[in-house]
């Protein structure tokens, strides 16, 4: 019998679909074909695979060969099917068993010399090669990647001829291994000094899953805020994990089992595209607020982006997902990130402050602040002030505030309070689940209507109100919203108060 069936897998998005590698020789005069939608890469194979088969002593079939990927309509990029193909023919010409093939799986780049290189899109391949029950041989640089799958059974093949020896009974693989995790010490609530208001909006933010808009003049420490957040988010559980990794197992730019579990962190320049944004491009791959899935954007200089770009959000930020559309097919990216954003309050970033120098007309800070629009801002639940320090606040000797690691427990608890209650945290809550969660006493339900009558606000913006006044009652340890809470929550709109008083 001269055909030989190997599993492979392609990458669509942060899935890993079937291909099924389908080796046949016939006489004629010797040549090799592969179909089955391959692209440029994949159509290489054959130089790569012909090498990596003779360098590795066994006999190159002069035949004529044909390799099909199934199924034909699912496009193939990459060296990932280098390996496959490769074991396919040394099947299909009887020089390694073909009953040996049907539990495995095998991803992996062929250099000339048969060795294997590392591919990008493994953890998603070992998650679906564990569901359907194979074991997976990929490359050593993607071992530690592929142990983080659950129930998988994973091993590394340094070439060719070691996963043929495998193959044959005469030398088992190494079993690939996850890396201990480690949490080293990274940005501290320690180091913010002073700010006391920025710092509480800080953990309620976390506290509740919240998105927060911080504003204020040129070195006042909004950076230095933002870049703590992580630092109060609970560890990520294990399925938040495996999506993230997933995520980042498919973008090209790699991923460090190492930081298992670590919430992801990015802070794009403002400079970036919509496209780098929320993902896109021929082969569509996921963008900045996919690869922050269950973990912190940051867009500093808000107003500073390219308005295009920061439209895009509005979607995600509701939806937790993003769609990237081609004429042929559609990619669904993961995309619930917490949204922190930092701009200046007028183009010269002095507005407001007890010095005196800002110049700044108010028509001047109307049309800066206009660059970020309406229903953007609608979907930004707490704005926050964070203004200029005295230089004696800032001294090396100052006493430090309150760990990451205090305030963390506080947010682990109020966490805790919202998933017994509702199962997500409260910024995730619809209007129904807000019905049960968000009641007010009839004086507070006024207080609120006359603060969005005020301030002009959607009622987007009161459901908004309502969630956050919902989180502040969580870390008070409240089964109710009080007038406290609520009249807090108001307070963190400092952004509306201002296009209010600039309105009138």
């Amino acid at each position: 019998m001269t055909l030989a069936l190997v599993h492979g897998r392609a990458r669509a998005g942060v899935t890993a679909p079937a291909v099924k590698v389908e080796v046949h020789l016939a006489g004629g005069v010797p040549r090799m074909s592969i179909v089955g939608l391959p692209e440029a890469a994949v159509r290489e194979a054959k130089d790569r695979v012909r090498a990596a088969i003779l360098c590795a002593q066994f006999e190159f079939p002069a035949r004529v060969i044909t390799v099909n990927l199934a199924p034909a309509d699912l496009p193939k990029d990459g060296g990932r099917f280098d390996l496959p193909i490769a074991i396919g023919i040394l099947a299909a010409s009887g020089q390694i068993p073909r009953d040996a093939l049907d539990g495995y799986e095998f991803l992996g780049e062929l250099g000339l010399t048969g060795e294997l290189r590392l591919v990008d899109g493994v953890l998603p391949a070992a998650l679906a090669a564990a569901q359907a029950g194979r074991k997976l041989i990929v490359p050593p640089g993607n071992g530690a990647e592929a142990a983080l799958a659950r129930d998988v059974e994973a091993y590394t093949a340094r070439t060719l001829l070691e996963v043929c020896a495998a193959l044959n009974g005469s030398k088992p693989l190494p079993r690939a291994l996850a890396p201990a995790s480690q949490r080293a010490r990274g940005p501290d609530m320690e180091d913010v000094r002073g700010q006391a208001h920025a710092r509480r909006a800080l953990e309620v933010a976390a506290a509740g899953n919240h998105h927060l808009l911080l504003i204020g003049p040129p070195g006042c420490g909004k950076t230095l805020l933002a870049s703590r957040l992580p630092s109060l988010l609970p560890e990520a559980s294990e399925d938040e994990a495996l999506q993230a990794a997933a995520i980042a197992s498919v973008s090209g730019r790699g991923l460090d089992p190492a930081r298992w579990r670590e919430r992801p962190y990015r802070s794009p320049h403002h400079t970036a595209s919509a496209v780098a944004l929320v993902g896109g491009g021929a082969q569509p791959r996921p963008g900045e607020i996919s690869l922050a899935h269950h973990g912190v954007l940051f867009l500093d200089e808000l107003p500073e982006w390219d308005r295009r770009a920061l439209e895009v959000l509005r979607e995600p930020l509701e939806s937790g997902v993003v769609t990237i559309s081609r004429a042929a097919r559609q990619n669904e990216f993961p995309a619930r990130f917490q949204l922190v954003a930092a701009m200046n309050p007028c183009p010269c970033g002095w507005a407001g402050d007890p010095s005196g120098r800002c110049r700044c007309g108010e028509d001047s800070i109307r049309r800066y602040r206009a660059k970020i629009s309406g229903p953007l801002m609608d979907r930004i639940d707490l704005h926050v002030e964070v203004p200029r320090l005295p230089p004696a606040d800032l001294r090396p000797d100052t006493a430090p505030g309150e760990s990451s690691a205090i305030v963390r427990a506080r947010v682990e608890q109020a966490r805790e309070v919202q998933q017994r209650r509702a199962g997500k945290p409260n910024a995730q809550l619809s209007q129904a689940e807000m019905a049960v969660s968000c009641r007010l006493s009839d004086s507070d339900q006024l207080l609120l209507e006359r603060a969005i009558e005020a301030l002009q606000l959607s009622a987007r913006s009161m459901h908004r109100i309502l969630r956050v006044a919902r989180t502040i009652a969580d870390l008070g340890e409240s089964e109710f919203i009080l007038s406290p809470h609520l009249t807090e929550a108001l307070g963190y709109r400092r952004l509306d108060r201002g296009l209010a008083r600039l309105a009138a």
